[in-house]
C-alpha cells in the first residue's frame, strides 16, 4: 500500500507540472481539469488543474492547484521534507541544480557521515527537499 505525496500549488499546478518535467525527467500519467468535472466549475478555475498524477522514477507525485479560494496566497509546506534518493554523486548534483533552480538552498550538495553527497532545499514553488546518495 504506498503513500503518495499530494501537493496543492495554489493556482500554479500546471507551471509546477512543467519545472519537474524538466527537472526530474517526471512523466504526467494523469491530468484532470476543473471544466471536465460534473457540475459547474468555481469561478475562474475551468483550465485549473482538479488533479494530475506525476510518475518520478518509481514514485507517484500527486498534485492539483487546490480550490479557488487558495489562488495567490503564499503556497506553505510545514513538516514535511520530499526525499529524493540519488544513485550517485554526479546524479545528486544535476537533480539538486534542477531543483533549486529558482529556489532556495538550506544545506548544499556535501559529504556527510551517512552519505557521499546530501543536501536540502526549497523549490521555486515552496517545496522543501532532501537530495541523497
Amino acid at each position: 500500500m504506498p503513500i503518495q505525496p499530494y501537493l496543492f500549488f495554489n493556482g500554479r499546478c500546471e507551471e509546477a507540472i512543467e519545472f519537474y518535467k524538466k527537472a526530474l525527467d517526471a512523466k504526467v500519467t494523469a491530468l484532470m481539469r476543473f471544466s471536465e468535472a460534473p457540475g459547474t466549475p468555481p469561478p475562474d478555475s475551468e483550465n485549473k488543474v482538479m488533479h494530475s498524477e506525476l510518475k518520478i522514477g518509481d514514485a507517484v507525485l500527486l498534485a492539483s492547484d487546490g480550490m479557488g479560494e487558495m489562488w495567490g496566497k503564499p503556497i506553505t509546506f510545514k513538516g514535511i521534507e520530499l526525499a529524493l534518493t540519488a544513485a550517485n554523486p554526479k546524479e545528486a548534483s544535476r537533480l539538486f541544480a534542477a531543483l533549486s533552480d529558482g529556489g532556495t538552498v538550506q544545506m548544499p550538495l556535501a559529504e556527510t557521515f551517512f552519505s557521499p553527497s546530501f543536501g536540502s532545499l526549497t523549490d521555486r514553488f515552496g517545496v522543501p527537499w532532501m537530495v541523497v546518495v
